[in-house]
């Protein structure tokens, strides 16, 4: 990794810079990042609902290395590197059902739902479907470790981080009452918006309340810059949350189930944080919400968004309203994070300053991002 001085990003947030601009648009920092920010740690890639029943399979592209999940016969969601062990070829091309095995299509070798090796045809020769020298036990699908929490399939693809319970077990905690039965909320409560900008700009945008007023006038008419709070754990996860959290109620006043046995807290408030390095969650008593960021170069990021509920029996049209109005929110937050990034090729800017007041969980992600890219920098007493 080539040694960069961030130790101005990593000062107190009164004194801070921002993070430089070539971290908005140098590739070869993205590709830095992927080991740094993305596969030394647990990022997530899909929504469990992605692949609901056994045998669905659905391939994806992590930054360059292809993957796929797979709902096994067993009822255990794997991921799996997304080549055959022959000759590297992509097994899984589009989003399938895999009733029997997993077999590739250059030359038929095939995988059980565990990853193993079972079949080798005519490896031996016309006819001979085994060679001593192909040791199917040697030859099984590469696993990716992976893990479920709040719907959402992340994944540890250096394979040596802490458990996932280990490295959120904060966040875990705080939010434990949540950590129940969800519900997808299906096709309607779905959807993905494309940004033209760096996935990092997502994440900063969503850390905050301060944009509030400017940018989210409807939102604001209710939760009201003064209802929130900020949220920040240095090191590990840092967001806002509201006071004034209010239901969405359909014609009849119908609403959505509550999660069972909440706090008092939670008949108002709402929480909203990000899981570094991609994942945006957001929690409230009637329903779950996650944005799955997808980086593709570092000018262009897929938010994949999710809607889950306490209760499989909810009403389509409010489930349809809820989803067409979280979408409202985020369609006006694309306009700032592309905003912020076309400034990001304006040679003037150095990064950016903090209000110490409101932006404080942005410049913990800063500070994040600089320390995990600067291994021998040490954040600022």
């Amino acid at each position: 990794m080539t040694f960069r001085d961030l130790s101005s990003v990593l000062q107190p947030t009164a004194l801070a810079k921002g993070l430089p601009n070539e971290f908005y648009t140098s590739d070869e920092i993205y590709i830095e990042e992927r080991d740094a920010l993305w596969f030394s740690t647990w990022a997530g890639i899909c929504a469990a609902a992605d692949v609901p029943e056994v045998g669905d399979a659905r391939p994806i592209d992590f930054l360059g290395v292809p993957l796929f999940v797979l709902h096994g016969k067993d009822g255990k969601t794997r991921v799996f590197q997304n080549i055959c062990r022959h000759r590297g070829m992509t097994l899984v091309s589009e989003p399938r059902k895999i009733e029997g095995a997993i077999r590739c299509p250059y030359h038929s070798w095939c995988y059980n739902h565990a990853g193993g090796l079972v079949a080798t045809p005519h490896v031996g020769g016309p006819g001979r479907n085994t060679h001593p020298d192909i040791k199917n036990e040697e030859l099984g699908l590469i696993e990716v470790r992976a893990h479920v929490w709040l719907g959402i399939i992340y994944i540890n693809l250096s394979g040596d981080a802490p458990e996932f319970t280990e490295v959120h077990a904060d966040l875990i905690a705080r939010w434990a009452e949540f950590d129940v039965p969800l519900y997808h909320g299906g096709a309607d409560s779905t959807f993905s918006l494309t940004c033209r900008t760096n996935w990092k700009l997502a994440v900063e945008n969503y850390s905050e309340s301060y944009h509030l007023p400017w940018v989210h006038p409807g939102l604001n008419a209710y939760s009201r810059l003064e209802d929130h709070y900020h949220i920040e754990v240095d090191g590990k996860f840092s967001g806002q949350g509201t006071e004034v959290y209010r239901q969405l109620k359909g014609a009849g006043g119908e609403t959505f189930p509550d999660f069972p046995n909440l706090s008092q807290m939670w008949d108002t408030g709402g929480e909203y944080v990000t899981v570094v390095p991609n994942v945006l969650l957001g929690v409230q008593r009637d329903h779950v919400f996650a944005i799955i960021l997808e980086a593709s170069g570092p000018r262009l990021t897929q938010e994949h968004v999710h809607l889950f509920y306490a209760s499989d029996e909810t009403s389509d049209a409010l489930r349809a309203v809820n989803a067409e109005q979280w979408r409202g929110v985020f369609v006006e937050d694309i306009h700032v994070v592309e905003g912020m990034q076309a400034a990001r090729g304006a040679p003037g800017f150095d990064g950016g300053r903090f209000s110490p007041a409101m932006d404080g969980p942005t410049h913990l992600f800063h500070r994040w991002v600089a320390t995990r890219m600067s291994p021998t920098s040490h954040a600022a007493e």
